[in-house]
């Protein structure tokens, strides 16, 4: 077992999820000062659950003897769009999927990281699904019918 390969992979994750959990709450927010409380609810959920994860993965590196940093992150953008917001979120989730399945590749023989991953990595597809169905009746609907629906 390459321990670097994990404690790389692991550094990698606990700083952009926890960047993203970040971003989520920012966004649950936003919606809700804007009235859409089922997303306001639904994304605060999803930060705690990223949050979750990163837990999870701070104390693997540790136990792997890693040296947890706290590194820079790239600033993300903010919506008050929840549609634009969606899509931009979806396009993150699908890029996100993509690495993640490289990184699971790359950890294959540490078993329990590679469990790890597996387990947010279908955290992160049944997001990546939701997203693709609010789009889908975001299509089908209107934007409109589907803000009213998530501002109930």
């Amino acid at each position: 077992m390459d321990k670097n390969k994990s404690i790389e992979a692991l550094q990698f994750f606990v700083t952009n999820l926890n960047a993203q959990s970040f971003q989520h709450k920012l966004q649950a927010k936003i919606f809700g000062s804007l009235g859409f409380k089922k997303l306001e609810k639904k994304y605060l959920e999803h930060a705690e659950e990223e949050k979750g994860f990163v837990d999870q993965f701070i104390d693997r590196l540790l136990d792997l003897g890693g040296e947890l940093k706290q590194e820079a992150v790239e600033a993300q953008t903010l919506y008050k769009d929840p549609v634009e917001f969606l899509k931009a979120d979806y396009k993150v989730s699908v890029e996100g999927i993509e690495l993640l399945r490289k990184c699971i590749d790359g950890i294959k023989d540490d078993l329990t990281t590679f469990d790890m991953m597996k387990e947010y990595l279908k955290d992160e597809e049944e997001d990546m699904y939701w997203s693709e169905e609010q789009l889908g009746l975001i299509e089908c609907i209107g934007a409109k019918p589907w803000l009213i629906k998530t501002a109930l």
